[in-house]
């Protein structure tokens, strides 16, 4: 069984990482995580000199540090079971990356007064892509590692077409569905996931509403409650398939003991997706 990790403590999440990453790389760069998880922090809080401190109410620094636990575990799992190909130190630098940036399409520029960065759902996911493109060339990256977290972050687009992503190789394309994976079940294992599903909600309709669009997740729901209703159906229907074929069963390698031991972030989804059936199967007609 995992550790608990308060995701509400970027310090807390950071320590974890940290020491994930220096027992699967001893020779690493000590100060990488906590340079990267400093880059992410003042980012969303407001310290960036071109960006607001993010004001989205589900998608917030919170649901970012949820899928970074998430995926530190998995790609930490994964090194233990000595799965093939090997992960190298890079690729891991850069998924960190690109889970802690996946969610700066969120942000609102400076003169950006209307509403919350939420308007940005539909588009969010290539707003984080260009977010990252430009911290990391400020940072000194290369073109080609700045590619790879773009990559990474666009498997987390909803109706992405995976094999429409140009990898530049077979482990980033493996680190890029760990994220996803990732952003999935860290968020929906979330302890408070339930609850705070009418503010999700909420994040589409004014998406909605800014991009005038009614199709996908941004349109798809009458209101909280319908969402609430349908969302054993998303899981069962979309995210499981998600998890097993398109990201390749990657989440197998948060089961403790490997390979056959339970899985934490499954048993935490599916016992709040009980939770919605009874709610609602128990609701007057």
């Amino acid at each position: 069984m995992f550790s608990q990790v308060d995701t509400k403590d970027p310090a807390m999440v950071e320590l974890e990482v940290q020491s994930r990453y220096r027992v699967m790389f001893p020779r690493g760069d000590r100060y990488f995580v906590p340079r990267v998880f400093g880059w992410a922090v003042n980012s969303f809080a407001g310290n960036h000199r071109d960006y607001q401190a993010i004001d989205a109410r589900y998608h917030d620094f919170e649901h970012t540090l949820q899928g970074t636990l998430c995926m530190a575990r998995l790609l930490h799992g994964r090194h233990e079971a000595l799965a093939q190909p090997g992960l190298t130190r890079r690729t891991f630098e850069l998924g960190m990356l690109a889970i802690l940036l996946h969610d700066t399409g969120y942000l609102k520029k400076r003169a950006d007064t209307e509403v919350t960065g939420a308007k940005y759902t539909v588009t969010h996911v290539a707003r984080s892509a260009d977010f990252a493109a430009e911290l990391l060339g400020e940072k000194g990256f290369r073109p080609d590692e700045i590619k790879s977290v773009q990559n990474m972050i666009r498997c987390t687009g909803v109706n992405t077409d995976l094999n429409g992503i140009p990898f530049q190789n077979e482990v980033e394309k493996l680190v890029g569905f760990a994220l996803g994976t990732a952003d999935l079940l860290g968020q929906m294992a979330a302890e408070d996931y339930v609850a705070k599903l009418p503010v999700l909600y909420s994040e589409f309709a004014e998406a909605a509403r800014y991009s005038g669009r009614n199709s996908g997740s941004v349109g798809m729901f009458a209101n909280a409650e319908d969402m609430m209703q349908k969302t054993p159906g998303f899981w069962a229907n979309y995210v499981r398939n998600k998890i097993e074929v398109e990201f390749e069963g990657l989440y197998r390698f948060l089961n403790v003991p490997y390979p056959d031991g339970p899985n934490f972030y499954l048993q935490r989804i599916e016992s709040h997706m009980a939770r919605l059936r009874s709610q609602f199967a128990e609701a007057p007609a």
